[in-house]
């Protein structure tokens, strides 16, 4: 298996809610509620690890909260190089309703200073060229300009390493310019950044052409329950899940992500590659918490996806 570095330069303390239904401005009673260490690379991780990977994390964690994290660390055996900053790590909370409708409630994460950026770019530096791939995934820290990533994500390919980015706003419009190998945005994410929608088959597969051409060798666009478009050169290929009873959509994505590094990284085609990446995603969300608990829902979720290429009729 590979060895793989994830960075995670926002993580946050996941508390997630479930309730009946939300009445915003009247007393919410809620049924259950779990509080996760989390974050996109640090949900990816657990993905890769449950995968058979051999796994680094790293990015910035608040220096007042650290228990959570590096008890996932330990449990995961991760190795750990985190820089710890002054202050919290974020909280992100999420209301989940019954009919699986999600409202996140995002805090903004601690402020990381100049020097923070320099420990944390010198051991990237130092540690990065032994790994296989790299995920960078999430949001960007008080602190942290797109420009920054920029150029960190320029100096992981200048090393040879492959580099998946998932990310949204500035932080993906300026990660885009660095050209990853692989990028996972989702269709409003994907929009944005190229200001104009993608909603479509075709739109999808003309900004993927666009980023394609820019050096990006894998675009891989999620839709939630409509399933996932892989772009590649000039291939195309669609995956829809089976439909599955909603327990959370949080993760979701970063398993789908951490499925596809892993199918790329092996010898699998194309096809396992996205089927079962399709299929993790969809036992996430079945799921509050992240990682492959179930081997065995796992792989009837996988044998149940359905795959086309070229958007034939009998994907939809």
């Amino acid at each position: 298996m590979a060895k793989i570095l994830t960075l995670t330069l926002n993580p946050a303390l996941d508390l997630t809610v479930s309730l009946d239904a939300l009445h915003s401005g009247q007393v919410n009673r809620s049924q259950s509620q779990h509080s996760h260490a989390a974050g996109k690379g640090l949900n990816v991780a657990q993905v890769l690890a449950d995968l058979g990977h051999s796994v680094t994390v790293a990015g910035f964690l608040g220096a007042d909260n650290l228990q959570p994290f590096e008890a996932l660390i330990a449990r995961r055996g991760f190795a750990d190089c985190f820089v710890r900053v002054p202050g919290e790590t974020r909280c992100n909370i999420k209301l989940v309703e019954a009919d699986g409708r999600v409202t996140d409630i995002n805090g903004p994460g601690p402020q990381v200073d100049e020097q923070a950026c320099e420990q944390l770019l010198a051991r990237l530096v130092r540690i990065a060229p032994g790994h296989d791939a790299v995920v960078v995934a999430g949001s960007l820290p008080r602190g942290i300009s797109p420009q920054w990533l920029q150029q960190l994500l320029e100096r992981f390919k200048a090393m040879g390493l492959k580099v998946a980015l998932d990310s949204s706003g500035e932080a993906l419009r300026a990660g885009l310019q660095s050209a990853p190998w692989l990028v996972k945005p989702n269709t409003d994410e994907l929009g944005e950044v190229l200001g104009s929608p993608v909603h479509s088959f075709a739109e999808q597969q003309a900004a993927a052409r666009q980023l394609i051409a820019q050096g990006v060798e894998h675009v891989v666009v999620s839709q939630g329950e409509q399933g996932v478009n892989w772009f590649h050169q000039e291939r195309a290929i669609t995956a829809v899940p089976p439909p599955v009873k909603v327990a959370s959509t949080v993760g979701a994505g970063d398993s789908l992500l951490a499925g596809m590094v892993h199918g790329l990284l092996s010898p699998a085609t194309p096809q396992q590659t996205l089927r079962l990446a399709t299929a993790i995603a969809a036992q996430a969300v079945t799921q509050i918490g992240f990682g492959i608990n179930d081997r065995t829902q796992l792989a009837q979720l996988e044998h149940a996806v359905r795959l086309c290429e070229e958007q034939q009729e009998g994907c939809r």
